[in-house]
């Protein structure tokens, strides 16, 4: 796809556009972040790379776990470059379009970027969706990259055995205020931006037993951008910041950890949650990637006894298009949540703090 050449004129023998057109969640394995790859598959694959050495002006590569890649172009501007893209964590067109464009998009404020554009990737099964629902994942994303006041500029796509849409996500920020994910310091605040659940609430609307309002919930939070980061990141007392997604808040919690050398502490009791998410845990909804997740984070991971029996699963629940991590000073802790709490994330929360200490997560 090109600017212009758009996925609806490229699609060939497509199912006409009055047809039946089943659940979009059943032509997909797997949903939203949650179809990532296993952290220590990917983390072995990705070992396999050499590093990109000898350019100077890649301030952000690939040899971190940071959201995205970033590239100085002068004293006062670096691009910030990302993609991200999945299959149907819904069912509806528009609003999968939505989720998986406001998704893409975090990567570029979690690094304390304005984005700038975006590219549309795209894989259908043409034969099988009617145009009328592709079309309506595009303008889902389309809708969100005006609401983030740029443009969708062009693109690529194929045919598909499974539903797949996202974007390629382009941004500036000035070089001496990218946020990463690996400035943590002892005795920094902890602070998530948006509710966990939403890989359990889509594994129960998969299962027909999430209700219309759960529905609303959900799609309130996953359709809403980080934009906080692009701020966050001018603040001198945000030293890390990272969006909590596919490997749960665990995973990316343990990231911090990773690139600081610190500890976690992260207390449980003051996790924010979207509604009905833990009464689900506790019926025993939950995706598959949650025990990748665990699999691939546990050796790394200390729960204390008194949590409840879903504590495991809620924590390692891959969240799509889930809310910013932000470690601070102390100091500036109350500072982040106004600014959080001034850009529509009312559950944003202080959940713990970084310690001295081997990189590991303590939970209690």
């Amino acid at each position: 796809m090109t600017a212009a050449n758009t996925p609806a004129t490229t699609a060939c023998n497509a199912a006409p556009s009055g047809a039946t057109s089943p659940r979009l969640t059943e032509l997909s394995h797997g949903g939203g972040c949650g179809c990532k790859i296993a952290p220590g598959v990917l983390s072995e694959l990705l070992g396999r790379l050499s590093p990109a050495t000898g350019f100077p002006d890649l301030l952000v590569g690939s040899d971190t776990s940071d959201d995205a890649a970033v590239y100085r172009i002068n004293d006062e501007q670096a691009i910030v470059a990302t993609t991200d893209f999945f299959m149907p964590i819904v069912d509806d067109p528009y609003d999968f379009g939505r989720i998986a464009a406001v998704n893409a998009l975090s990567d570029v404020y979690a690094m304390g970027g304005k984005p700038i554009m975006a590219l549309a990737l795209v894989g259908m099964p043409i034969n099988v969706l009617p145009h009328d629902v592709i079309a309506r994942v595009l303008e889902g994303g389309a809708s969100v990259c005006a609401q983030a006041g740029i443009p969708i500029a062009g693109g690529h796509s194929i045919d598909s055995v499974e539903p797949i849409y996202g974007l390629a996500a382009l941004g500036l920020v000035h070089p001496q205020r990218i946020a990463r994910n690996v400035g943590a310091r002892a005795g920094d605040a902890l602070i998530l931006g948006k509710p966990l659940g939403v890989g359990i609430l889509s594994a129960a609307l998969k299962k027909n037993l999430l209700g219309d309002d759960g529905y609303r919930e959900m799609i309130a939070s996953t359709t809403l951008l980080n934009r906080p980061g692009t701020r966050l990141a001018t603040l001198p007392g945000v030293h890390a910041m990272t969006d909590v997604t596919g490997f749960g808040l665990l995973g990316h919690t343990l990231e911090l950890c990773r690139g600081a050398e610190l500890a976690a502490h992260i207390r449980y009791d003051a996790l924010p949650w979207i509604r009905g998410a833990r009464e689900f845990a506790e019926a025993g909804i939950r995706t598959g990637a949650s025990a990748r997740n665990w699999a691939s984070c546990s050796a790394e991971v200390e729960l204390s006894g008194a949590l409840p029996a879903t504590a495991q699963t809620l924590l390692t629940d891959p969240q799509t298009s889930g809310g910013l991590l932000v470690s601070c000073d102390p100091a500036a802790a109350d500072e982040v949540l106004a600014i959080f709490r001034d850009g529509g994330f009312g559950q944003a929360a202080l959940i713990g703090h970084m310690a001295e200490g081997e990189a590991r997560i303590v939970v209690a």
